[in-house]
């Protein structure tokens, strides 16, 4: 799926210009649908969390029994030789995957001896600052790990969000907030959610039905560093109706003010805009360099 423009590919150990294919009929991750991935982005040569989006993308690799074959340190070098062809400023999103190749006696497993690699790497504009979501309540809910990879950043998972995110727009909504399997909030079927009220933000607590993403984590360090409460805690779809403000996090936007929760508003409030001005200074400090 082709989603921005400028793509270059990595497969095979070399680096290919274009949508390269990576993938035969066969394969485990074709018809059974043993994949992972990560996503991270260069925007202005400047690459936050790099490091923590490739360690991330081998551990989903286990968790989905499959043998990761490139190791942390060594993805992060590729991905900047694969960056090296485009401009500076350009806004990259970084896309490193496994899939299974081969499946053992019963096809169901994936073999441990053969694991497909790749990594894509494809120009993707960053919302503008002014962008903002709407919310709306969906039917399907967040699965748990008994009967799901949700510890895992797995391919296959993403058509429940696609059924999620289906719903909300024919109610006219942007996105939809989710609940977990006990019907209390988990996230949006895009990214993680926040809320503030009386100037104290508010996360669901991580229970096992969803990932707690590495942009989640960064935003509850910088706000912990300016000494503004962080509780992660359950919530209910009523905590966000009582919300002042309510915001998206995740690493395609980083953050998404919402304004509005089905019949409830809300302002693009100060958490938020704060909160981008934390995120850019940190990236452009050198902290955030891999």
């Amino acid at each position: 799926m082709a989603t921005g423009t400028n793509i270059r590919t990595y497969f095979n150990g070399t680096w290919h210009d274009g949508d390269v294919p990576i993938m035969r009929a066969a394969d485990h991750g074709a018809w059974l649908g043993s994949g992972v991935f990560d996503g991270a982005r260069s925007v202005n040569g400047l690459t936050p969390d790099l490091h923590a989006h490739c360690d991330r993308v081998n551990r989903s690799a286990e968790a989905l029994m499959l043998t990761p074959t490139v190791s942390t340190e060594d993805m992060v070098a590729l991905v900047h030789e694969g960056l090296a062809a485009y401009p500076k400023d350009a806004a990259v999103y970084i896309r490193p995957m496994y899939w299974g190749i081969d499946g053992d006696i019963t096809a169901i497993v994936p073999s441990a001896d053969t694991t497909g690699f790749a990594i894509c790497l494809e120009v993707i504009p960053l919302a503008p600052p002014t962008a903002t979501a709407t919310l709306t309540r969906t039917q399907f809910r967040r699965p748990v790990l008994e009967s799901a990879v949700v510890n895992a950043k797995a391919g296959c998972l993403y058509p429940n969000n696609a059924r999620m995110l289906t719903e909300a727009r024919r109610k006219g909504f942007s996105n939809a907030l989710v609940a977990d399997a006990m019907g209390n909030v988990a996230e949006t079927a895009t990214a993680n959610i926040f809320m503030v009220r009386d100037g104290e933000v508010f996360t669901p607590v991580p229970n096992g039905t969803f990932l707690a993403g590495i942009t989640r984590a960064r935003h509850i360090t910088h706000l912990k560093a300016e000494g503004t409460p962080v509780h992660e805690t359950v919530l209910t779809f009523d905590d966000f109706r009582a919300a002042d403000e309510v915001f998206m996090t995740g690493n395609m936007s980083k953050i998404t003010p919402v304004t509005a929760f089905e019949d409830t508003q809300y302002q693009v409030g100060p958490v938020a805009r704060r909160l981008r001005e934390m995120y850019w200074d940190w990236a452009a400090s050198g902290a955030a360099a891999a």
